[in-house]
């Protein structure tokens, strides 16, 4: 496969951060693909959203979602097939509101998929709603006086909930997003990437992103208390402090699909047993 794209016409508006995941994710699988590795092994799955189109423009398996729901169909799909390689693409609002939960036990169970958050702090599909990593200033339909409450950092809450890969880019610098999305992919267990990616149209950041974004890996991955001392550095409310961006955490753990997916019944026959018990019992 030489070309991933497909026809479809893309809805995204000019200007939008999603172009820049929808060229990473691009040019990573092609790479992967010219590396010998099998494309038809790779499952795409996606929430509800202006994210959740990224399936619709590339020639790979994919699965949409309901909102809120694209992790546990990603599960889903990785414990019947645990070889495929499932990435997992989500808004903040699609899985940091609605499917928090489902983010969270993925976490706890380190459960081998790649999860990509579309950031962009405001429903956008939905004209630019108030959600869990909005910033204090911002303004929107639900919101039209500025958000009243503090903002969430995700990340913090994946760190305790047991996620053993955790990072941050910024999708306009193409290069550092590439190298994440690689890493992330290529990690044994779950990784989630937080992609701050502009809405153009109802939470334009590129002016504050482009001044406060600075890349800035943990000298030691593995080392929880210096991970969760770089997420903390970011103060999701405001929009002129430092946010540092890179590979906060990542360290070696078994797997669900080692611990329980894998175990299948005793009495659990291959097909060609079941077809001759079948046979025997029918006389076809």
């Amino acid at each position: 496969m030489t070309d991933l794209r497909t026809n479809a016409s893309i809805t995204w508006c000019p200007g939008c951060g999603n172009y820049q995941i929808l060229s990473a994710v691009d040019n990573v699988l092609k790479e992967m693909s010219e590396n010998g590795f099998p494309l038809e092994n790779v499952v795409l799955v996606s929430g509800i959203g202006n994210h959740a189109k990224i399936v619709d423009y590339l020639h790979i398996n994919s699965f949409n979602a309901l909102h809120g729901r694209a992790i546990p169909a990603a599960l889903a799909i990785k414990a019947a097939n645990p070889d495929l390689t499932v990435l997992c693409f989500v808004g903040d609002g699609d899985s940091y509101a609605e499917g928090l939960e489902h983010l969270l036990f993925a976490a706890k169970r380190n459960a081998d998929i790649t999860v990509i958050v579309h950031n962009n702090r405001t429903y956008g599909l939905a004209t630019g709603q108030f959600t869990p990593t909005s910033q204090q200033s911002f303004t929107g339909v639900t919101m039209p006086d500025g958000a009243k409450e503090h903002s969430m950092n995700p990340l913090e809450l994946l760190l305790a909930s047991g996620a053993t890969f955790l990072a941050r880019s910024y999708t306009r610098q193409q290069d550092h997003f590439r190298r994440i999305l690689k890493a992330a992919i290529n990690h044994r267990g779950f990784a989630l990437v937080d992609a701050l990616q502009v809405c153009i149209t109802f939470n334009n950041l590129y002016e504050q992103y482009n001044a406060y974004v600075e890349h800035a890996d943990v000298s030691d991955p593995a080392d929880r208390q210096k991970a969760l001392e770089m997420i903390r550095r970011w103060d999701y409310r405001s929009t002129d402090k430092p946010i540092p961006t890179g590979i906060f955490y990542q360290v070696t753990r078994d797997i669900i699909e080692d611990r329980y997916i894998r175990i299948r019944p005793k009495h659990t026959v291959d097909r060609d047993a079941r077809e001759e018990i079948i046979h025997n019992l029918t006389g076809y």
